[in-house]
């Protein structure tokens, strides 16, 4: 028994070295696998260089604010190339939180009272290290607006803080009511339509620092259960299964619209656009699933010498991976650290 099972292990070796021969010979020896293989990969590529990698949409209102970006912000003109594995929108959208890099941040946390009673917490990166503006009274801040239950730790707002970093500003995050940890002391969060919490963190901002460049971002747009029960029926809030639907039952209804689409129109930027004074620079991808194309507002920025669009073919909702394994810088972070740093150094030249 002994040596028949031996036999067995020998035979066993002897038949895996001959089909692992057979297989090396028969796919690539006669050349056939890898004409396939390379036959594929040029064929992926012609596809990728002709119909995926663009040079994005600049739409501007003016001639003025377009050659400023093409000469300060260059980023703007040139080729976005998507990571090549991971193109499509909603691909993008799904994999940037999970393989993207959280660059360590130190904040200084602040709350900051309302006119109303509540609390907003704000998450200071003071850069006392900046060797470009060593005098704290003159140092570019940069206020940081995180998207839907985003907070001051996503990985987007802390590589646009890294970034800044680099250029020696000062960054201040906004987290929005009761997303951040802080208590919520009245029955109220925030809405897209809502910009009392904003201009209160503005004021706050500019009173402590009145002299210096401040300029803001803007990425895309709980557990408080006893602060809404006697205004709305949270079980039936909970129950929700899209946005819209939360939208209906919780975020209209707390801050007074009389239907879901009133809430939106109030919400959506497009009506706004016209009267925007300063210059503003909008990102946006067409394959957005939550902003997708037929609504950005292309004609209206049209009309505003102030605003100019930037619109990729690819990138998805915050998405706008480049590179084999993006896990370091977006297309979106080029953008950001190219146009404060412009605004900042360049800023008079719009004036």
């Amino acid at each position: 028994m002994q040596r028949l099972a031996m036999d067995l292990r020998m035979l066993s070796r002897e038949l895996s070295l001959y089909l692992e021969h057979q297989v090396r010979v028969g796919f690539f020896g006669s050349g056939v696998g890898l004409s396939l293989i390379l036959g594929f990969s040029v064929a992926y590529a012609c596809y990728y260089l002709s119909s995926i990698a663009k040079k994005p949409q600049l739409v501007t209102g003016g001639e003025s604010f377009s050659r400023f970006l093409q000469d300060h912000c260059p980023v703007v003109t040139e080729t976005y190339y998507p990571t090549v594995w991971c193109w499509e929108g909603r691909g993008q959208t799904l994999l940037r939180p999970f393989i993207t890099s959280k660059p360590p941040v130190q904040y200084r946390n602040e709350l900051i009272k309302t006119a109303d009673g509540g609390q907003i917490s704000l998450d200071w990166f003071d850069n006392d290290n900046s060797t470009c503006y060593m005098d704290a009274s003159t140092r570019p801040t940069i206020l940081l607006l995180p998207g839907l239950t985003g907070t001051s730790k996503e990985s987007y707002i802390l590589h646009m803080i890294h970034l800044s970093e680099e250029l020696g500003y000062r960054c201040v995050v906004f987290n929005n009511r009761g997303v951040a940890g802080e208590n919520l002391l009245t029955p109220r969060t925030y809405c897209c339509a809502n910009t009392e919490d904003l201009e209160t963190v503005i004021h706050h901002v500019h009173s402590l620092y009145p002299s210096v460049p401040f300029l803001a971002a803007g990425v895309s747009m709980g557990g408080h259960r006893h602060m809404f029960v006697k205004q709305v029926d949270m079980d039936h809030v909970m129950k929700a299964k899209s946005i819209r639907e939360f939208d209906k039952r919780f975020t209209s209804v707390m801050f007074g619209y009389r239907t879901i689409d009133d809430y939106y129109t109030d919400a959506s930027p497009s009506p706004r656009l016209k009267s925007v004074g300063i210059p503003v620079l909008c990102l946006n991808s067409v394959d957005d699933v939550f902003s997708p194309s037929h609504a950005i507002p292309i004609e209206t920025a049209k009309q505003n010498p102030n605003v100019a669009l930037v619109l990729t073919s690819y990138g998805g909702h915050i998405g706008f991976l480049e590179g084999i394994w993006p896990r370091q810088s977006t297309y979106m972070d080029r953008v950001f650290k190219q146009f404060v740093q412009a605004m900042v150094e360049h800023g008079h030249e719009l004036s």
